[in-house]
């Protein structure tokens, strides 16, 4: 069935996917390569400690792990934890809930997606091998912009590559640094909870899961609407 036409004047001129945590319940994967490589330095990794690396550049994350002990060069450590979770994924996608069926919903209304994301091309290359065809027109990786979130540029490159208005796009994001840098670039932004809280921000809409975004979501917030679906207060 071809797309309803007065339906897409009031949907997204697309949507702008983060991916760890977002699209893809990866971070359990990076924190367990975190804990191993700091284990063989004989140093402790807290769930604290994990939580602060969520959403950051790969090469910001690995300079946390240097301070923290880790006797490596911060490109070695890359190497070292994206391997692990590479291989982790290839073994198995972990959709997070919602997530296909949405992508689902966007391509049948014709609407564009892009995958934003710090993690490095050799990880997006895995995820989008599960993917079904045709989800994503446009992939931004971490190692392919100069400036990593929570600056613009990876949501104002993904639009750019879109042909398409970043103002008139929504972003699905779960980290601190993710959501800034979406805000920050004038997308509408939809804040999804996942490890860590996601804290009210002006223009910031909160869901708990992707399960409670459908197109009805997706024109409101792009409308100015900001909508908030978390099942409990805020910690």
């Amino acid at each position: 069935m071809p797309p309803n036409p007065l339906r897409r004047s009031t949907l997204p001129a697309a949507v702008l996917w983060d991916m760890d945590g977002t699209l893809v319940d990866t971070e359990p994967a990076w924190m367990q390569a975190e804990a191993d490589l700091v284990a063989e330095h004989g140093l402790t990794w807290t769930a604290q400690d994990a939580a602060q690396m969520i959403g950051l550049p790969l090469l910001a994350a690995a300079d946390v792990l240097i301070a923290h002990g880790v006797d490596l060069p911060a490109e070695q450590i890359v190497d070292r934890l994206l391997g692990q979770v590479v291989a982790h994924v290839r073994d198995d996608v972990p959709w997070q809930p919602g997530a296909l069926e949405l992508l689902s919903a966007l391509r049948a209304e014709g609407v564009p997606c892009a995958l934003v994301t710090m993690s490095y091309r050799a990880l997006t290359d895995a995820v989008l091998a599960g993917a079904p065809d045709g989800s994503f027109a446009v992939v931004v990786p971490g190692d392919e912009v100069t400036h990593g979130k929570p600056h613009p540029e990876p949501f104002l490159t993904a639009a750019d590559r879109l042909g398409v208005d970043v103002r008139q796009c929504v972003a699905l994001e779960d980290s601190p640094p993710g959501i800034g840098s979406a805000l920050a670039s004038g997308a509408r932004t939809i804040g999804v909870r996942h490890i860590v809280d996601v804290p009210p921000r002006p223009g910031l809409s909160r869901v708990d899961s992707l399960e409670q975004v459908d197109l009805g979501v997706l024109a409101r917030v792009l409308g100015g609407e900001t909508v908030d679906l978390l099942a409990a207060p805020v910690r």
